[in-house]
């Protein structure tokens, strides 16, 4: 953690990156080994993605370790930590980016209760339960440690639409949890939050009608959906020195479509 310049503000630190196989989660892992940090990812299905992860990150030159991650798994969670400390040798950020898609594939037809158990259970309960393992750990540190954890933009102004509401009510309760859990953990132990807003992942590429791409476009005063690198630029600053004086804090990355 030595080394703050902007070349490498991520120099000397080991970052986990849970559910980084795709999207988001991939950017992220790549974003902060270009910034040079060492970097664990997790995946729970989509191993090949996790490989092809791997083997980008090697090709940065830096050190990597693939661990696979069940977050509706409370077992799994707890040994999630450990084995990223003692593959990377330390551990110094922990970014909880996992979480259930209701929207595309097999999952979109699931009945509302059986998607409010899951969106509960692995966003919810599963951010809660990495995030006390990571304060836990962190706080044992001389050094300490950042979680950064996701929420959603649109929690702070609501969305039509029975798949909005179940995902408010989670990703609010993230976004509430890590503010209650910053003024639990500090000074050793920074937590802050992302929020994503339209970003262009699975279901925009796969499963958005046109019309609903345009009206994004429309509504934004940024004039385009986002893309993951979007967000992985805000996750490498708030895991870097840059924000040291950061926590409790959220930062809206959606173009301008809640202020």
């Amino acid at each position: 953690m030595s080394d703050t310049s902007s070349a490498a503000p991520l120099a000397g630190r080991a970052m986990l990156v849970t559910g980084a196989s795709s999207g988001i989660g991939q950017a992220i892992a790549l974003a902060a080994a270009r910034a040079g940090a060492d970097v664990a990812i997790t995946y729970r299905a989509n191993k090949q993605g996790a490989r092809d992860v791997e083997r980008a990150i090697r090709a940065l030159g830096r050190r990597v370790a693939v661990i696979q991650l069940d977050l509706a798994d409370a077992s799994s969670v707890r040994e999630v930590g450990p084995a990223a400390r003692d593959a990377l040798g330390h551990l110094d950020v922990w970014v909880n980016n996992a979480g259930a898609d209701i929207l595309t594939g097999d999952r979109a037809a699931l009945s509302t209760i059986d998607k409010v158990d899951l969106v509960l259970t692995v966003d919810l309960r599963g951010t809660m339960l990495a995030s006390w393992q990571a304060a836990e750990m962190f706080a044992a540190q001389e050094q300490g440690g950042v979680i950064i954890n996701m929420s959603w933009d649109h929690v702070l102004t609501g969305m039509a639409g029975l798949n909005p509401q179940i995902y408010s009510a989670v990703k609010g309760g993230v976004l509430s949890f890590s503010k209650s859990l910053a003024r639990s953990v500090g000074p050793r132990v920074r937590v802050n939050v992302l929020a994503p807003g339209w970003i262009e992942t699975a279901f925009a590429a796969a499963d958005a009608p046109s019309k609903l791409r345009q009206q994004v476009v429309d509504s934004t005063p940024l004039g385009r959906w986002g893309v993951p690198d979007d967000v992985a630029g805000a996750a490498v600053f708030l895991a870097s020195p840059a924000a040291s004086f950061l926590t409790g804090q959220t930062i809206l990355v959606g173009g301008g479509v809640v202020m």
